[in-house]
């Protein structure tokens, strides 16, 4: 289970009772939104299963958010709006096995958000984040095959006490690379709509990694994908199933 990993994930329940959750501007997604990723890894913080996270409304920056408790689902409150919502969840499908770092590092070159992104500023995957600003996290095609891959070295800032990167931030780099899967001539519109994670392995600051990422369907609007990350002895730290919902003009 995803605690097994990150022990403190309980302590502000167990500690404050019901907390009260701020998402900092740097964390966006979409202009005026949190990243989706880091908004289900909050949120999965405060469980003790393995979390299926919905996003119900655009998570807003800079604003207390209610954290409610009902029964298991766990809900994230903007007043009487829900924003997202946890409950217990699985994935329930093997991760590909990742290129290797160089082979990664010559597909992030290729990554189509270079020529065109519909959030450039996102936290994650933003080409206009600077270095030690966002993650940058770049996925790029491997080969002609559908699987997508990006290097990440992540900062020690993004590191607990114990120098291991924290959950939120496993979440929200498991995120985009999932969206961009779907792209070829062009970037559909995507934002997230689900997202179920389990960690296998802890992260340490400054570790090479890889981040890989594939596509698994499609029904209409909605979009499923896979992704997952890999620490450099090719061991599997983190993976996350993914359901994208492509916005229409």
């Amino acid at each position: 289970m995803l605690n097994s990993y990150f022990p403190e994930k309980n302590q502000i329940f167990s500690m404050k009772g019901i907390p009260e959750i701020t998402i900092s501007p740097r964390f966006c997604g979409p202009p005026g939104t949190s990243n989706g990723g880091y908004t289900c890894g909050l949120l999965d913080n405060l469980t003790d299963y393995i979390s299926e996270v919905t996003l119900r409304r655009p998570p807003p920056l800079d604003k207390k958010l209610q954290v409610r408790r009902e029964g298991d689902p766990l809900q994230l409150m903007d007043g009487d709006h829900l924003i997202a919502s946890a409950r217990p969840g699985a994935v329930e499908f093997t991760a590909p096995p990742p290129p290797e770092w160089k082979q990664a590092v010559e597909a992030s070159k290729h990554y189509i958000g270079f020529k065109s992104h519909p959030f450039p500023g996102c936290f994650v995957c933003g080409p206009e984040r600077r270095e030690h600003d966002g993650l940058r996290i770049f996925a790029g095609r491997v080969g002609e095959g559908p699987l997508l891959a990006s290097p990440w070295i992540p900062d020690p800032e993004l590191a607990g006490e114990n120098g291991q990167i924290r959950n939120e931030f496993l979440w929200a780099a498991l995120d985009c690379p999932g969206a961009f899967v779907f792209s070829r001539d062009h970037m559909p519109k995507l934002v997230l709509g689900r997202m179920t994670a389990r960690a296998e392995r802890t992260i340490a600051a400054g570790e090479q990694c890889v981040v890989v990422a594939w596509p698994k369907g499609q029904d209409g609007r909605k979009y499923f994908s896979g992704t997952a990350i890999y620490n450099q002895a090719r061991e599997l730290c983190a993976v996350a199933d993914a359901i994208w919902i492509e916005l229409v003009s």
